[in-house]
């Protein structure tokens, strides 16, 4: 049975990062560590480069912050986290908002208005290596073409599209990322191939509906 041992909890409000590590501390899983952000930049820096002993196996992302919005800091988590796996705590709890968290990869939605035992429960499965989401979930064909489509991206089409979101220059997307010019190239090609797109603004067009809430 798979167990994290440290837990990123990612938050802008100060008093439900301590609530979810309470609830962390409730599950009785004494080898985590909870470890807080109140940014999805600060988060970046906390998941950046690291030893094994300090990689982060679980993430736990409120959706809107200061520097992020709907799914866009989901996917690109999902996308830079390596091995960690992304849970969704929002207070954002609709059908659809759960289906399109899970179409795109992340583990569970938890909604933040969830009782402190419930919260435990599922905080607790987490913990065990399995997914949690509530009873309202839609099916995936109820979830927006364009996040169906941004789904089927590979994770190095992603930080390509998610570059490209950031304003960034295909030179500098190749800098961040380690590759050349021409794989950067070759990577907006399939991301327009898989998200319908026929051109650069079109295919980031699609990738803002497919993160909007």
């Amino acid at each position: 049975m798979t167990q994290p041992r440290r837990v990123l909890i990612v938050d802008d409000h100060p008093l439900f990062r301590d609530a979810l590590q309470f609830a962390l501390e409730r599950t009785g899983h004494d080898n985590v560590t909870a470890i807080q952000a109140g940014s999805l930049a600060e988060a970046f820096s906390i998941i950046g480069p690291t030893s094994e002993s300090e990689q982060t196996d679980l993430i736990l992302l409120d959706l809107n912050m200061s520097d992020t919005e709907g799914f866009d800091g989901l996917t690109r988590l999902l996308s830079a986290a390596r091995t960690a796996r992304v849970a969704v705590v929002s207070a954002t709890e609709t059908a659809e908002a759960f289906a399109t968290a899970k179409t795109l990869g992340a583990s569970a939605y938890l909604p933040k208005s969830l009782p402190l035992p419930q919260l435990t429960e599922a905080l607790t499965l987490l913990l065990e290596g399995q997914e949690w989401y509530p009873t309202a979930t839609q099916a995936a064909d109820d979830v927006s073409a364009a996040a169906r489509n941004l789904a089927q991206l590979t994770p190095a089409q992603r930080r390509v599209l998610n570059g490209l979101a950031a304003g960034l220059l295909n030179k500098q997307i190749a800098y961040e990322m380690g590759i050349s010019d021409a794989t950067v190239k070759a990577h907006m090609t399939a991301i327009m191939r898989k998200l319908g797109a026929t051109n650069r603004t079109q295919a980031l067009l699609l990738y803002r509906e497919a993160v909007a809430l």
